[in-house]
């Protein structure tokens, strides 16, 4: 099922751990195909201190956080727009697609 409503923000809560502004964490996977730069993002409950292996990518390369901007993307922490590919929801879980968009 499709959602519309995004999370206004995710903020790094740990390694490989992002927070919205509900406190719900969401877990990447960071995929690169044709050129293309995609990170998956699942919601799955994470209990604080809980120790999640790191993304494929080096902490360095993943921000710090998104935030939501008009016309469905997102502005990162890097200063970087990521336009959102899907945002669906099943079983009360939500996973969300983001695109890496071409710089100017």
């Amino acid at each position: 099922m499709a959602i519309l409503s995004h999370p206004e923000r995710l903020s790094i809560r740990g390694p490989s751990v992002y927070e919205d502004q509900a406190r719900r964490t969401w877990l990447p996977l960071v995929t690169a195909t044709g050129g293309l730069l995609q990170v998956r993002l699942r919601q799955v409950d994470v209990p604080p201190g809980h120790i999640v292996l790191p993304s494929p990518l080096p902490p360095t390369s993943m921000p710090w956080g998104w935030a939501l901007h008009p016309g469905g993307r997102y502005l990162d922490s890097m200063g970087q727009f990521w336009r959102i590919v899907s945002h669906v929801g099943a079983d009360g879980r939500e996973e969300m697609v983001l695109e890496l968009l071409p710089g100017p």
